[in-house]
C-alpha cells in the first residue's frame, strides 16, 4: 500500500493544482448547485406546508431539508469525472502516454481525481454538514449529531465515490468506440442521478421500483450513505448496504479491468 501511494502521490498533487487553476469555474459550478437545493427546500416545505401532515412517506419537513442538503453533500464528494477524462484521452490519443508508463491506468485517474477532491472537500463538507446540524437542531429541539452514523456515513461516501469512479471508468472507455462521449455523458448524468436518488428519495417511488433500485449500484452513490446519516437506517439496513457497495465496487473494478484489455487493442485518435 506504501509503495502504490509513492508511485501514485505524484498525480495527486497533479490533481490539487488542477481544481486550484479552476477555482473560479467550480464556485460558479458550486453556487448553481447551492441554488437548485434551496429551491428544492422551498418546493418541498411547500408540499408540506400545503398538505398539512407533520410527515411526507416517512419523512418529516426536517428529514426532507437534512436529505436535501446531504444528497447534494454526497453527490458533489462522490461525484467523479472520470468518463470524459478517460474520453477525452481516448479520443485525442494521449492515453498513449499513459499506456507506456509502469502505472495501472485507472490508478493514475483515481489518484488525480482525489486531488482534485481536496478542494471540494475544504469548501463545502464542514459549513454544510455544520448548517444542516444547526437547522436540525431548531427544527427538533435536540441534538441530532450522532457521531458512529456520521463515521458510518464517511465510510460509505467513500465507497460510493469508489464506485462512482470505477462506473465513469467503464463508461469512458466506450470512447474506444464512440470517440465522443460529451453528448452521452450528460445523458448518464441525469440518469445516474435520479436512479441513485439525488432527485428524489428512492423511497417515494413504488414500492416494487423502490426496492429494485436499492439493490442496483446507483442507490449506493447518493441514496445508502444519506440515508445512513439522517438516521433512516437501522443497523442490519446499514451493513446489508455496506455489503452490497462492497459487492458493486468488487464488480466494477473488476469490468473495468475487462473492458481495458479488450478496447485498449482497438486504440485509434481523432484531431492532434
Amino acid at each position: 500500500m506504501r509503495k502504490i501511494f509513492r508511485i501514485y502521490k505524484p498525480f495527486t498533487h497533479a490533481g490539487i493544482l488542477l481544481a486550484a487553476q479552476y477555482r473560479v469555474n467550480f464556485i460558479f459550478f458550486l453556487l448553481g448547485d447551492i441554488l437548485m437545493c434551496f429551491i428544492n427546500y422551498f418546493l418541498w416545505r411547500a408540499v408540506f406546508n400545503s398538505g398539512g401532515a407533520q410527515t411526507f412517506m416517512g419523512f418529516s419537513e426536517a428529514d426532507m431539508v437534512s436529505y436535501i442538503f446531504i444528497s447534494f453533500l454526497t453527490s458533489t464528494l462522490a461525484y467523479s469525472d472520470g468518463s470524459y477524462a478517460v474520453g477525452e484521452e481516448i479520443r485525442d490519443g494521449s492515453v498513449v502516454m499513459r499506456m507506456i508508463k509502469p502505472i495501472r491506468f485507472d490508478l493514475a485517474f483515481l489518484f488525480q481525481e482525489l486531488g482534485e477532491r481536496v478542494i471540494s472537500i475544504a469548501i463545502v463538507f464542514l459549513p454544510l454538514v455544520a448548517g444542516v446540524e444547526v437547522f436540525r437542531f431548531f427544527a427538533t429541539g435536540a441534538v441530532q449529531f450522532n457521531i458512529v452514523r456520521f463515521l458510518l456515513y464517511l465510510l460509505s461516501l467513500i465507497l460510493a465515490y469508489l464506485i462512482n469512479f470505477y462506473i465513469n471508468v467503464c463508461y469512458g472507455y466506450s470512447a474506444f468506440v464512440l470517440k465522443n462521449l460529451w453528448g452521452s455523458n450528460l445523458l448518464k448524468n441525469i440518469i445516474i442521478g435520479f436512479l441513485a436518488g439525488s432527485t428524489i428519495p428512492l423511497a417515494f417511488m413504488p414500492p416494487v421500483l423502490s426496492e429494485i433500485l436499492r439493490i442496483l449500484p446507483f442507490a449506493s452513490l447518493t441514496y445508502t450513505p444519506v440515508m445512513i446519516y439522517i438516521g433512516k437506517y437501522d443497523l442490519v439496513q446499514i451493513l446489508i448496504s455496506f455489503g452490497l457497495q462492497i459487492v458493486w465496487l468488487a464488480f466494477f473494478i473488476f469490468l473495468q479491468q475487462v473492458i481495458w484489455n479488450a478496447c485498449v487493442k482497438r486504440l485509434s485518435a481523432q484531431g492532434g
